[in-house]
């Protein structure tokens, strides 16, 4: 079935019954009933192989239709919904946590993954390093005590792009599990466990909900690590509402049709943001300028809305505040993947590779408005900085 079908048929219940309603029903619940001891035993046992019925914080059916949803797109073993993004990579973190462990997180990881390290993981023990933010320097990093790899393609803000099957061919002849930040492609418009990662993990807030108003994440994992993964969320006590589990499998049915619509006009604000003088630098892998292009060509079905530009050394931090400012069809705001257009000043968050000199930068998420509109837009802000 191709994934745009997928996104239509996949997640709605059973669709064999005579009569059903479209859409999957919405089961909220904490407690479940069972008609004796021996049933209630029977799946707390099922419940350690087989996505059934047993406690509320365990997942309902709305729950495990999105997982199913999910796993179908990205071709994974089993998926685990998580309350944010930022919790399903913690908790890819803390499963692979353990005493003198090494692991390796690649520079341009969404930036709050610095920060699990620093106020917990190093203060157990864990050691950590960064690889390049394409992950170039893997065979040099590896350690005998490496037990996982954590990765983002592309790159938080600067899209920097990795050949993950090679990655994942290094990795894997020491033994290693590599784990990727996919809420860029989305389970999409990139499928990393079809190109030999282990997990996928996507902050299901951005384009599967597709609508600036839920928050969650999910994991994707393929059949060999499922199995070192599905305990430890249940003993931290990490759920995930039914109603939030509705909403994105509701965004998720238009998934197709939004994903090109932002594509769309991310395309064509690239061809105006080449005409202007103010700019340095444009990122955006879909330029033959863009570091790896060819590889995101390679392995990925298309981009996003999301674009980040560098002003040239004539404006500074101050100019690109003012900018953003003026913008009037662009939000401020964190996160991205809504239908809204948004515009931040940012700095990316790198150790490796030391970016200080550089900038500033505006990060854009390009939204559904109309391009044009969009461009009158950034016409007037630029404007309004004209040196």
């Amino acid at each position: 079935m191709n994934p745009k079908t997928k996104l239509i048929h996949y997640g709605r219940g059973d669709q064999n019954t005579e009569v059903r309603s479209v859409n999957p029903t919405l089961m909220r619940a904490s407690t479940i009933a069972f008609k004796d001891h021996a049933t209630w035993q029977k799946y707390k046992t099922l419940r350690k192989t087989e996505r059934v019925l047993s406690y509320g914080a365990r997942g309902t059916s709305t729950n495990f239709e999105l997982e199913k949803l999910i796993c179908s797109l990205e071709n994974g073993h089993r998926a685990q919904l998580f309350p944010t993004g930022l919790a399903a990579l913690a908790m890819v973190l803390l499963n692979y946590a353990s005493k003198n462990a090494h692991f390796l997180i690649t520079d341009a990881i969404y930036g709050p993954v610095r920060t699990i390290c620093e106020l917990f993981l190093e203060k157990i023990g864990i050691e950590i390093d960064f690889l390049k933010a394409d992950a170039s320097d893997i065979e040099e990093k590896i350690k005998p005590n490496t037990k996982l790899i954590l990765c983002e393609s592309p790159g938080s803000i600067l899209y920097e792009i990795i050949d993950l099957p090679k990655l994942c061919k290094i990795a894997h002849s020491h033994n290693i599990p590599v784990a990727i930040d996919n809420t860029y492609g989305s389970g999409y418009y990139f499928n990393p466990l079809e190109l030999g990662a282990d997990i996928s993990v996507i902050a299901a807030t951005k384009y599967l909900s597709g609508h600036s108003d839920v928050t969650m994440g999910i994991v994707i994992i393929n059949e060999k690590e499922w199995k070192n993964f599905d305990q430890l969320p249940e003993v931290l006590g990490f759920t995930t509402s039914p109603d939030d589990a509705y909403l994105v499998l509701r965004g998720m049915r238009t998934l197709d049709v939004r994903m090109k619509a932002h594509e769309k006009n991310a395309d064509e604000i690239i061809k105006f943001l080449q005409t202007r003088k103010e700019i340095k630098t444009l990122f955006y892998p879909k330029l033959k300028t863009h570091p790896n292009h060819e590889i995101f060509m390679r392995d990925y079905k298309g981009a996003n809305g999301m674009i980040t530009i560098e002003f040239n050394d004539a404006y500074d931090e101050e100019d690109a505040i003012k900018f953003v400012d003026a913008l009037q069809y662009f939000c401020i705001g964190d996160s991205w993947g809504g239908y809204e257009s948004l515009a931040t000043v940012t700095t990316p968050p790198r150790t490796v590779t030391n970016w200080s000199a550089r900038g500033p930068f505006v990060r854009f998420h390009i939204g559904l408005e109309d391009y044009k509109d969009l461009i009158t837009d950034l016409i007037q802000a630029f404007d309004s900085i004209k040196k």
